[in-house]
């Protein structure tokens, strides 16, 4: 099963589970799953191939569902799905497939489509970078720096470098490998009919006018959501906002399940 860090007690209210982007982990969330947990229990995965979760050869959406699935179905309860980029179209996924597991669904900066563009590079950066003889972090981002062509997302990347063990804490082949699946989305037929919010940063052109008929065929509930000034990573460049909408996001449902 999943690696998975859970942050508060169980409540009253319904859970949180948050499913993190390509080349994150349940760490890069730690900040806003604390926040969130003053009111309910918020766990955070390392989804397959990335942080402490096992490796395999494979890195397929249903997959990924499926994991997710087996997270929640250890706690033997519906859980509010939250999940980021990659994460959100397996959360997607798995809304449409065991739409008796998500009680809603949050799904940041990202649709159910196909994208043209690939992150393999960043992974062949990762992979490619010598990590012999590095004794902190910043050694290793010297190195990886002129690798990437945007610096910003160094720091994120190192975020999943083990410095002890001088090894990347991401099954870098793999997704490598199972690029054209990671930036494709599965042809699937039906809907899930539950509350769902699309979370968008205003910058960003991961979810575009165009994809709006795709998204409400397969999410006849949707409701849109956009941040100022934020881009793809809005959870992380606008922290306090991004956490504030999903808040009174998760509030909603919490009064609609008592009412």
């Amino acid at each position: 099963m999943l690696n998975t860090i859970t942050h508060g007690q169980p409540t009253g209210r319904t859970g949180l589970l948050i499913a993190h982007g390509l080349y994150g982990s349940a760490r890069n969330w730690g900040v806003i799953a604390k926040r969130l947990a003053d009111t309910r229990q918020v766990t955070a995965v390392d989804m397959r191939n990335h942080g402490d979760s096992p490796g395999t050869e494979t890195h397929s959406y249903p997959e990924m569902a499926h994991d997710l699935a087996e997270v929640i179905e250890a706690g033997a309860v519906p859980r509010h799905v939250m999940g980021h980029s990659m994460g959100g179209k397996a959360a997607m996924l798995l809304a449409l497939e065991r739409p008796d597991l998500v009680q809603s669904l949050i799904v940041a900066d990202i649709a159910p489509v196909a994208y043209a563009h690939s992150q393999k590079g960043y992974a062949e950066a990762m992979r490619d970078t010598d990590l012999a003889g590095i004794e902190r972090r910043s050694d290793a981002a010297e190195r990886l720096m002129p690798r990437v062509d945007n610096p910003d997302l160094v720091p994120f990347f190192l975020q999943s470098l083990d410095v002890k063990e001088r090894r990347w804490k991401l099954n870098l082949d793999t997704l490598i490998s199972e690029m054209p699946k990671i930036m494709d989305f599965p042809d699937v037929s039906g809907s899930y009919a539950g509350p769902t919010l699309f979370l968008t940063g205003a910058t960003s052109d991961y979810v575009t006018r165009a994809h709006r008929d795709r998204i409400t065929a397969l999410f006849p509930a949707a409701r849109f959501v956009s941040i100022p000034e934020a881009g793809h990573w809005l959870h992380a460049e606008k922290p306090r906002e991004f956490e504030a909408a999903v808040r009174a996001w998760l509030d909603r449902q919490d009064t609609r399940a008592t009412t």
